[in-house]
């Protein structure tokens, strides 16, 4: 045989090889047939206080599980920083300015089609308990049981398909109560299951179960570099936002200190709600509940009293973030002791061989970084967010993806894994090659963010934003025109801004005009911008107005 001979039939032999064994990768993770879906999500829950994430503040063991079970995405985030738009983005899979929710001012347009709805339409049973967040009764769901609004930590109230009731206990375990209950005794067990469990902790107030109390207001914390961060190297939008733990942050409602305490201090209701939050609380515990609180907190507020005369800016600074830190890891205690209890339940009863579980939370959170709390920006720690899939069979346990992905991306997923074809309008993208560990059917390397709630509490400038691996760009508009860019790679913390440095030119020019195509293809642009800005501020002066149509 010639040698051009041997050589053409080991390339056919390497080729029909390498075919087969992609044909049998290809079959070994064929799409188990209309999986179940559970998706858990929390609300405000940062990532830094996940340890699969970081363990440097708290360990969250059994969070953790779905990623040891699964896939980890560490560049998981937002089309928009905020509760109820986060939450409409998810169950429509389509950016805000075209579900209408940009804000928590504006209305969720109700024609909009949400991946629930075509589920249920495909002969899946639907369930939701907890916090929505807007709306009482949610499209596509079978059984509900909702918290109006907020919702309260104790003793909450919640809507359901047959009206209001009240259930005593904390909110945590409650949710998590009604969710077991349902998968008891009122899922069908011949049909394929989403059930959404949505946690409202830990939100604002970071209220903990009283089993917590004595526990955390004990620890301390490592305090982040940033703390102190003066924003100079920002922009004035970093430096004009009302999110300061040390000037923001409210005294009663927040830090826990008694209303009377406050008085005696001198220190006042800046915000206008702290007393009033304090009240909705703390006055909603019953007696037990109540005792609990009253032997833990009266303590540690009568020390504070005593010091506080004497205390600096610094040393103010720092008991207001360990008195945060205490409160906000003391609910993710609560929310992961009750993701435990449900994935333990899940096994004793057999649903996690053909279950996707997802764990995520509707945004990031400051805390303390910057100095701040709370979200809204698209600097890292609002902008991304957790996000933990398990999915036996499908998704190698243990890996961890680092592809940007949005929460835009949630609606596509679930219908493609449960064989329904998503609406040509959705704008996100299905998760399921990166779950299969086929990155390179992924197609997306940059994503799209957008901010509007301004002015209003926080004072977070109205922004958006291209965002890829390597860079971030920024537009903040309406009552400023500044331009931030930060190299993600080089300046993690984010504390550069290097718009104007000769040596980034180049890529000012590429993302400003990748920004202009990404805007046009979403549908976003600088007139909307305007229409949005006009219906915003006429429903701020005339909040008599029921809904606000979006075009």
């Amino acid at each position: 045989m010639k040698l051009q001979q041997i050589v053409f039939v080991l390339f056919c032999t390497v080729l029909f090889s390498c075919q087969s064994a992609k044909k049998d990768k290809t079959t070994a993770k064929e799409l188990p047939k209309r999986p179940n879906i559970i998706f858990m999500m929390s609300d405000d829950h940062a990532y830094q206080a996940i340890s699969a994430y970081s363990n440097r503040l708290t360990e969250t063991p059994n969070i953790d599980r779905i990623a040891k079970n699964g896939m980890k995405f560490t560049n998981a985030c937002v089309t928009n920083s905020i509760c109820g738009p986060s939450r409409a983005t998810i169950l429509t899979g389509k950016h805000c300015h075209i579900h209408g929710k940009t804000d928590n001012v504006f209305p969720f347009d109700e024609t909009q089609t949400t991946f629930p709805q075509l589920l249920q339409k495909a002969g899946y049973q639907t369930a939701m308990f907890g916090k929505l967040h807007f709306g009482n009764n949610p499209k596509g769901i079978d059984e509900f049981k909702i918290l109006p609004d907020q919702g309260c930590y104790y003793n909450p109230d919640f809507d359901t398909n047959d009206g209001r009731i009240t259930v005593e206990g904390y909110v945590t375990d409650i949710i998590t109560d009604m969710s077991i209950d349902w998968l008891d005794n009122r899922r069908k067990k011949d049909k394929p299951f989403v059930m959404f469990y949505l946690h409202k902790a830990p939100h604002r107030e970071w209220l903990p179960a009283p089993r917590h109390f004595k526990e955390y207001t004990k620890k301390s914390f490592l305090e982040p570099e940033t703390l102190f961060d003066d924003y100079e190297g920002r922009g004035t939008a970093a430096k004009t936002a009302e999110m300061n733990l040390l000037k923001h942050m409210n005294w009663a409602g927040d830090s826990k200190l008694y209303p009377e305490m406050m008085a005696e201090l001198g220190l006042k209701d800046e915000s206008g709600w702290d007393l009033e939050a304090f009240d909705r609380e703390v006055g909603r515990m019953n007696a037990q509940q109540r005792a609990v609180w009253d032997s833990t907190y009266m303590p540690l507020m009568k020390d504070f009293k005593a010091k506080y005369p004497k205390m600096n800016d610094t040393e103010l600074m720092k008991w207001r973030y360990q008195r945060y830190m205490q409160d906000y890891l003391g609910c993710i205690a609560g929310v992961d002791e009750n993701v435990g209890r449900l994935l333990d339940h899940l096994e004793e009863e057999g649903l996690t061989e053909n279950t996707i579980i997802v764990y995520t939370s509707d945004q990031g959170f400051y805390l303390g970084e910057h100095g701040w709390f709370d979200k809204r920006f698209v600097y890292n720690e609002s902008f991304k967010t957790p996000l933990l899939i398990s999915w036996p069979g499908v998704i190698e346990p243990g890996t961890t993806n680092t592809e940007m992905v949005q929460n835009l991306d949630f609606a596509q997923t679930f219908l493609e894994a449960a064989g329904v074809d998503a609406p040509d309008d959705m704008q996100g993208e299905s998760l399921i090659p990166l779950l299969q560990g086929n990155d390179e059917e992924w197609t997306r390397d940059a994503v799209y963010y957008h901010y509007y709630e301004y002015p209003s509490i926080h004072m977070v400038k109205r922004h958006y934003a291209i965002i890829t691996q390597e860079y971030k760009l920024i537009h903040f508009y309406y009552d400023v025109d500044e331009w931030e860019l930060y190299d993600r790679k080089k300046d993690v913390q984010e504390m550069h801004n290097v718009i104007n440095d000769p040596a980034y030119a180049d890529v000012v020019v590429k993302l400003k005009k990748q920004l202009v195509e990404m805007r046009k293809k979403y549908g976003d642009s600088s007139q909307l911008d305007q229409e949005l800005i006009d219906k915003y501020i006429q429903e701020k002066e005339n909040p008599s107005i029921d809904k606000v149509s979006l075009h």
